[in-house]
């Protein structure tokens, strides 16, 4: 059965990896290529992994209460 979330943030990080087996064969690589589908997490993209581990610092060291407002400019 699969997993259900119980907040947005339970789903960043554990993106799946895929052998790029066409790439590999196709290109006679010396190794495996490997790719990292980081746009699953879900805001699309390796910034939500340290956007999140970002803010949930902050919460810990107290730098960021419930009154801070955060501005991401990219």
């Amino acid at each position: 059965m699969a997993r259900i979330a119980k907040k947005l943030t339970d789903l960043i990080g554990n993106t799946p990896l895929l052998e790029l087996q066409n790439f590999n064969r196709e290109s006679n690589a010396l190794g495996t290529v490997i790719a990292k589908l980081e746009y699953f997490n879900p805001g699309g993209s390796v910034k939500d992994r340290i956007g999140n581990s970002m803010i949930e610092a902050g919460e810990k060291s107290g730098q960021i209460t419930k009154d801070t407002v955060i501005i991401e400019p990219t």
